[in-house]
């Protein structure tokens, strides 16, 4: 599978050089493109469509593709090239699980260690993401409304080590975030999993953040696996 969309426009733009070394440009604008789909899962990554799409060296695109590759979300196998990383069920419920357990300890900081104005924020975020859901059920859009409520969450649990261990998990269940997302009914589920979550921070409840936190990353898991294949 090729780069190329149906109508055989390339999907990536070229790069635009500004300030950043031009490597994290590219690096960026791959990553972006794997995390809103334009690349998709098992996708055939082909060096001289990047090279051509992004206007930068073969050498600069080798060096994106092996750092993405180190964040999990390009699979490199020898002799055959570079793809998109399509997780499997079992890799993919470990993920799941592994954020599960994660988020739900970020959750218990957050309600520790939050200010008022924080949790008011992180109520908000919530209040933003319903009003997406409701306008236009649109899963990209909420998707995006929803990184809203984890910087909230992020920032008031005022932990460099978690926030670093998420991001590199966020980045590689992205694409079942979609799968997830995608299933009937599941955008205004989410709603109400996360009203339930806020009440409880606004409570100060913190066992009982956390546990709901883990069941709704762990409801989302059970909506996404179903459409996973076993084994690799």
């Amino acid at each position: 599978m090729t780069t190329a969309t149906n109508d055989g426009q390339s999907q990536l733009a070229p790069v635009v050089r500004v300030g950043a070394p031009l490597r994290e440009q590219v690096i960026d604008s791959l990553r972006q493109a794997i995390m809103e789909f334009r690349l998709k899962p098992g996708q055939r990554l082909v060096e001289r469509e990047l090279i051509e799409w992004l206007g930068v060296s073969r050498t600069t695109i080798r060096e994106a593709i092996r750092e993405l590759a180190s964040e999990g979300l390009v699979t490199v196998v020898p002799q055959k090239g570079a793809r998109v990383s399509a997780p499997s069920r079992e890799e993919a419920a470990d993920l799941y699980e592994m954020r599960a357990s994660l988020e739900s300890l970020i959750v218990r900081r957050f309600v520790e260690r939050a200010t008022d104005e924080q949790v008011a924020r992180i109520v908000a975020a919530v209040d933003e993401y319903e009003r997406v859901v409701d306008a236009s059920g649109d899963m990209h859009a909420a998707l995006a409304a929803k990184s809203g409520f984890y910087r909230v969450l992020v920032e008031g649990a005022s932990s460099a080590p978690l926030q670093q261990i998420l991001e590199g998990i966020q980045a590689r269940v992205q694409m079942l975030r979609v799968t997830s997302l995608s299933q009937p009914g599941r955008l205004g589920d989410v709603v109400v999993e996360l009203r339930e979550i806020v009440e409880a921070i606004e409570r100060r409840n913190a066992a009982r953040a956390s546990r709901l936190c883990a069941e709704h990353i762990m409801m989302a898991a059970h909506t996404a696996l179903g459409n996973l294949p076993d084994g690799d």
